[in-house]
């Protein structure tokens, strides 16, 4: 009988835990869908920045003392950014095709227009 409610107890504990991870992920998808996807992508795009582009670029988009540009001032054009985050510039700034997808390129697009100066 003991084995019996251990096992009930143990089965309710785990349907719970699913419950509570597709409500988490239908919240996201609902807030993505309905909400504000663009603040999603640029919420992605800040985390990849940070990992990939802020050691070179700076935490806040300048690095004085480099030749890294300020991307703040980054023109307005998805085109010329994507192909330079692919391709890389001038022998200074790598290639990034092989390392990010094209979503989170597309995510640091979001986040960069999102900080552009006016």
């Amino acid at each position: 009988m003991l084995r019996e409610v251990t096992y009930q107890t143990a089965a309710k504990i785990a349907a719970v835990a699913v419950l509570t991870v597709a409500l988490a992920a239908t919240v996201r998808a609902a807030d993505e869908a309905n909400g504000n996807p663009v603040q999603a992508q640029i919420d992605h795009g800040k985390s990849t920045y940070a990992s990939k582009c802020s050691h070179c670029h700076g935490p806040n988009m300048m690095n004085s003392g480099t030749i890294t540009p300020d991307l703040r001032a980054f023109p307005d054009d998805k085109t010329r950014f994507v192909t330079t985050v692919k391709n890389g510039k001038n022998n200074k700034m790598p290639p990034w095709a092989d390392i990010l997808s094209d979503d989170e390129i597309g995510d640091l697009w979001a986040f960069i227009s999102s900080r552009r100066k006016p």
